[in-house]
């Protein structure tokens, strides 16, 4: 039985089978110079090993599921921002806001105010933005209400603190600066205020792991890449009749004083 009326069956199977689009293109194999492609790091690498008294393999292993992991959380971006397309009273512009909020009737707000218009910046986790990019942003939301003030400005988290909706606090230029309606809200109460279900999103959650499994199973693209890094790197180790770590050196420090000439050799 679907439960969730305030977004359909077909569209939720839909939008799952479009954010899996977006880990697919993450599934190509890694060779030895996508791999290197922003330079790894090796003295990170050989403190892994020791520290965690594992393989090399296990240590380059390790270090390409890292990357693919950066790169899915844009993927996880994508799920959390486009669900709202298919959601009464929002749109999801192709570049400027996440999502715009924009119903029938106003929108009301903890403190009392009503407002038309909620625009929302979207993040995955609430300790991804540093100091200046949190300045940049509030200030693009205060440039907002300046310029419209029937509107609120929320920066959603997908991982927050807790469940929240609190004004938003952010240090500007060394200013603690503050306005009841630049709000900081977690993903569940945005669904609340989106949807008026106070447990919508624990509905999207719950109807998640079908619908992934589903939409997996039915797919005939979905495989396991076959890396080759590990195999490159002994054969690197072998042609300069060096060893594994000395190869994991080289990725980082060829060119380095000390490397470069042990490689011209």
């Amino acid at each position: 039985m679907w439960d969730l009326d305030f977004i359909s069956e077909s569209d939720f199977r839909k939008h799952v089978q479009l954010s899996i689009q977006q880990y697919v293109a993450k599934l190509t194999s890694y060779d030895l110079k996508r791999f290197n492609s922003n330079i790894v790091d090796p003295i990170k690498c050989i403190f892994d090993k020791e520290v965690y008294k594992c393989t090399w393999e296990a240590v380059v292993k390790n270090e390409i599921s890292r990357q693919r992991d950066k790169s899915n959380n844009n993927d996880i971006g994508y799920f959390h921002q486009r669900i709202f397309q298919y959601i009464n009273g929002c749109t999801v512009p192709q570049t400027g806001w996440d999502v715009i909020f924009s119903p029938k009737e106003s929108i009301s707000l903890p403190d009392g105010d009503r407002v038309k218009t909620v625009f929302v910046e979207m993040k995955n986790k609430h300790n991804t933005m540093n100091s200046a990019s949190s300045g940049k942003t509030y200030i693009r939301m205060q440039d907002q209400i300046l310029s419209d003030d029937d509107c609120a400005c929320f920066l959603v988290e997908a991982i927050a603190k807790r469940s929240q909706n609190i004004t938003w606090s952010v240090s500007v230029d060394g200013v603690r600066r503050k306005h009841r309606r630049i709000r900081l809200v977690s993903i569940d109460e945005f669904y609340s205020i989106v949807t008026g279900q106070s447990d919508a999103f624990y509905k999207i959650c719950m109807a998640l792991p079908s619908a992934i499994e589903d939409a997996v199973n039915s797919s005939d693209v979905i495989g396991v890449p076959k890396d080759t890094v590990i195999e490159e790197l002994h054969a690197v180790a072998e042609s300069d009749n060096s060893s594994f770590m000395h190869a994991i050196f080289m990725l980082g420090f060829g060119s380095y004083y000390g490397f470069a000439k042990e490689s011209n050799k």
